[in-house]
């Protein structure tokens, strides 16, 4: 990118891939960004040759009264829907930014109404059951500073509520409050199935997952069905350590659910075949704070039989923690990045950025 200090963060595409045809070409990868809060659109049509195609501003962004923007996503109305976690002056809000994905030109603000949600992340939506729903992480002037504990506790800083809206009339209609037990849900996903009104979404701070999921009177709710167990150690910012989920993904058959704990480092794979009672089957240790070579020094295991060792590629010391994730469409391969966002990377993995910068 020709800026420095962007913050690129999350992608998503022009045209989505079950609205690809020979008339719509899926060419546009749309980089949002966290601290700049440009949109970068790249021209994918040459592969080995991508280039930008168009820059929007941080002045076009913010004259909607929005900044902070993060996931992206295509609908089948022929748009670009981005959301957006804060005002221009840092304060927080969950609102989100309509593009044209032909002519990449913003059309506006997507909510209609004066209800808006308290705080912003990431979304999905189901037009089945007319429903957007989107989670809430903090405020943008607070987790651009890094992480502490004593914020967490202030629900005017830390989210703690999904937000649905009606995907046809563009209003935000119900507001479901987690309560303490789910501040920062995060990365949030429904089924795969069209028709299912069931879901997902990874807590970070409380390092648990919910299900939400639509009732019989046509209201949603949800549900706990994992927990995290927090670790007791020494040298840390706490005498307790969460995991830390940043990230949860479901597979294309609805199967298994993988999600990434940032500060513990490990990789989990849960069956959820019953979506009530996920199975752990599997996990993997991919870096974070607990290894054994760490100035970290676990007091009680919970959940280990013994420190997780470092992780060495070809000789060369994995830094980091394992956080976003992607599935191979086959489901048998899974995509891991190991960095979150710089200003808590220098905070808690600061061997990782100097690696970084370095390479």
């Amino acid at each position: 990118m020709p800026h420095i200090g962007d913050e690129l963060h999350h992608s998503g595409w022009n045209i989505c891939s079950s609205c690809h045809n020979k008339q719509q070409k899926r060419d546009t990868l749309i980089l949002p960004c966290l601290m700049s809060d440009r949109v970068y659109f790249i021209d994918t049509s040459s592969e080995r040759t991508p280039s930008i195609k168009k820059v929007l501003s941080s002045i076009e962004v913010n004259q909607y009264g929005i900044s902070t923007l993060h996931t992206s996503h295509c609908l089948p109305t022929g748009e670009i829907l981005i959301s957006a976690m804060g005002k221009p002056n840092g304060d927080a809000i969950g609102e989100f930014l309509c593009i044209n994905a032909e002519t990449l030109e913003v059309k506006g603000t997507w909510t209609i109404g004066e209800k808006k949600a308290a705080f912003g992340y990431d979304f999905w939506y189901q037009p089945y059951h007319d429903v957007l729903v989107a989670s809430e992480w903090s405020v943008p002037r607070v987790f651009k500073k890094g992480y502490t504990t004593t914020d967490i506790a202030d629900p005017a800083i830390y989210g703690r509520s999904l937000n649905f809206y009606s995907w046809n009339e563009r209003k935000l209609k119900q507001v479901l409050n987690l309560g303490e037990d789910g501040i920062a849900p995060l990365e949030i996903r429904f089924l795969h199935n069209p028709k299912s009104s069931e879901g997902f979404v990874g807590c970070a701070v409380t390092s648990n997952v919910y299900k939400f999921y639509k009732t019989s009177n046509g209201e949603w709710a949800a549900k706990k069905v994992i927990q995290i167990l927090n670790k007791q150690v020494e040298g840390w910012i706490a005498p307790q350590m969460p995991g830390m989920i940043t990230d949860i993904l479901i597979s294309l058959d609805d199967k298994y659910l993988y999600l990434s704990n940032w500060l513990h480092g490990d990789i989990r794979q849960y069956n959820i075949s019953d979506t009530e009672r996920p199975k752990l089957v599997g996990q993997i240790f991919l870096g974070g704070s607990i290894l054994n070579d760490s100035k970290i020094r676990i007091i009680e295991d919970n959940e280990l039989t013994e420190q997780p060792a470092p992780i060495y590629i070809k000789g060369r010391r994995l830094y980091g923690s394992p956080q976003m994730l992607q599935l191979s469409l086959d489901g048998t391969r899974l995509y891991v990045t190991t960095s979150i966002f710089k200003p808590w990377d220098q905070q808690f993995y600061p061997e990782h950025v100097k690696y970084k910068l370095k390479h």
